[in-house]
C-alpha cells in the first residue's frame, strides 16, 4: 500500500459515487452487511472495482463499498472486511479505512461481533470500545512513515473518542438500545481463544474478545480521524461459554441482534454527520 494507491482508490470512490468528499465511514462487521443497502440513495461500489482495494474471503462478510446520504450529507459505509488472518499485511487490513479518510471522513465507526468475558456481558448485548489491547504483536504502522498521511508516532492515549461514546449513549438511551463500555482485545485468530488465553486478555483488562478492528482505528488515528467501536458480543469467549465456539453461532447472534443494532445506527449515524 502507498499513498499513490489510496489517492486511486479515494479517486474510483469519488467518481464511482460522483460523491466528492464523505463526512462518516462505518465498517459493518460479521453478520451486519445487509445493513448498508438499506440506506437512502444508497450507491453500491463493489471492492473489486475499486482499485488495489482488498476483497474479504470469509462467509459472512460482503465485499462492497456502499455511498448513502443521511441529512443531506454523505457517508461511506464498508460492507465486509478483511482481516490479517487471511494472510494480507495490516497496511491491506487497513486500507479500505485510509481510503474513506482521504475520501473527508473526519468520523470512522468500526463495528464488530465479539466474544464477550467481562464480568456481566451476555450474548446480544452492544458495547462501546473505550480502549484496546494490541495481543497481536502486529501493527498497521509498521515499517517505513509516510508524512502525507500522519505522524512517525502518533498518540494512541485515547484512540476511541469519549464525546462520539457520550453520543452514541445518548443516542441509544432515545432509541431504547443499552449500551455498555469496555475493553476489547485483538487477537489474531482465525482460531478461537483458548480459555487461558481469554483469562489472561480478562486480567489485563478485556472485556472482550475479537480478531479485527484495532488495526484499523490506529490507522485512523494516525490519519488524524476520530474513532468509535461498537462491539456486538455474539458469545461468551471460551472458558466462560459452556459450549464450543463456532462462527455459525457469531453469525446467529448477530442475524437475532440485528434489529437493535441498526436501530441505533439509523439514529446514530445522523448524529454523526453535524
Amino acid at each position: 500500500m502507498s499513498y499513490d494507491d489510496l489517492q486511486a482508490a479515494a479517486a474510483a470512490v469519488r467518481e464511482r459515487t460522483g460523491r466528492a468528499e464523505h463526512a462518516v465511514a462505518l465498517v459493518l462487521g460479521s453478520g451486519l452487511s445487509e445493513y448498508a443497502g438499506s440506506l437512502p440513495d444508497a450507491l453500491e461500489v463493489p471492492y473489486e472495482e475499486i482499485t488495489e482495494f482488498p476483497v474479504p474471503k470469509v462467509e459472512g462478510h460482503a465485499g462492497s463499498l456502499f455511498s448513502a446520504v443521511l441529512d443531506g450529507t454523505p457517508v461511506l459505509v464498508f460492507a465486509g472486511r478483511v482481516h490479517t488472518y487471511e494472510g494480507w499485511d495490516p497496511s491491506d487490513v487497513v486500507f479500505g479505512v485510509r481510503t474513506a479518510v482521504m475520501c473527508g471522513a473526519g468520523t470512522v465507526v468500526l463495528t464488530n461481533a465479539a466474544g464477550g468475558c467481562g464480568d456481566g456481558l451476555e450474548a446480544g448485548d452492544l458495547v462501546l470500545i473505550r480502549d484496546h489491547l494490541n495481543l497481536t504483536a502486529r501493527n498497521p504502522l509498521t515499517g517505513p512513515n509516510d508524512d502525507r498521511l500522519g505522524p512517525r508516532f502518533p498518540d494512541m492515549s485515547q484512540v476511541y473518542a469519549e464525546d462520539l461514546r457520550a453520543t452514541a449513549v445518548a443516542v441509544g438511551r432515545e432509541v431504547g438500545v443499552d449500551l455498555t463500555q469496555g475493553v476489547y482485545a485483538w487477537f489474531l485468530g482465525p482460531s478461537y481463544e483458548t480459555p487461558a488465553e481469554v483469562q489472561m486478555a480478562k486480567r489485563l483488562g478485556a472485556d472482550l474478545v475479537g480478531m479485527s478492528t484495532v488495526p484499523e482505528a490506529i490507522a485512523a488515528r494516525h490519519m488524524g480521524a476520530r474513532v468509535l467501536g461498537i462491539s456486538l458480543v455474539t458469545n461468551l469467549a471460551a472458558g466462560i461459554s459452556p459450549v464450543p465456539l463456532s462462527h455459525d453461532e457469531v453469525t446467529a447472534t448477530a442475524t437475532e441482534a440485528r434489529a437493535r443494532f441498526t436501530r441505533l445506527l439509523d439514529a446514530l449515524l445522523p448524529a454523526l454527520v453535524h
